[in-house]
């Protein structure tokens, strides 16, 4: 009953998120962007005198702009699966930046993998997915992008431990 929920939640906050998606075409390509402390004013598509970001003006120009967001919590790891699983953080079990909720290179584990995630409700669709950049979701085997329904996973993982360094991560899903 529990996993009807959630399924039914995710599923209306995936048609609010991808909205008018269906009514030109069968599939339209879409990208979503999440960064981390970035400001209001931090773009120059939205009026930063001195930062350019000639990319991301262009995407805005020729997609959609927002102009009011809200994120679910205010660190990382919370914030992250509340955007990918459509849940606040105390459904998803990431609700504090202390114990439970931001994951550290020593978490042995990240989302739960039970947890669905909007790649996981867009591959029957026929969407193709892929998380390039920071996961901070876990890193370990079981905890990855690819295990969390995306077809391709590509970023750099800092590890802070004392006999580690940087290491490029890259994995893909068979289908």
């Amino acid at each position: 009953m529990l996993k009807l929920h959630r399924l039914g939640a995710f599923i209306i906050f995936t048609i609010l998120a991808v909205g008018g998606i269906y009514a030109q075409s069968p599939i339209q390509n879409f990208v979503v962007i999440f960064v981390d402390d970035l400001g209001y004013g931090d773009l120059g598509c939205y009026g930063h005198p001195t930062i350019e970001t000639p990319n991301l003006d262009r995407m805005a120009q020729e997609g959609q702009k927002w102009t009011s967001f809200y994120v679910a919590a205010n660190v990382c790891s919370p914030s992250r699966a509340a955007l990918l699983t459509g849940r606040l953080p105390v459904r998803n079990g990431l609700y504090s930046n202390r114990n439970k909720g931001v994951f550290f290179p020593n978490s042995p584990t990240g989302l739960p993998p039970e947890e669905l995630t909007i790649a996981e409700v867009l591959q029957p669709a026929g969407y193709a997915t892929a998380c390039i950049g920071k996961w901070h979701l876990g890193h370990n085997d079981g905890y990855l992008p690819t295990d969390q329904g995306f077809d391709y996973f590509y970023a750099k993982l800092v590890l802070f431990r004392v006999l580690s360094s940087s290491t490029f991560r890259c994995c893909e899903t068979k289908r």
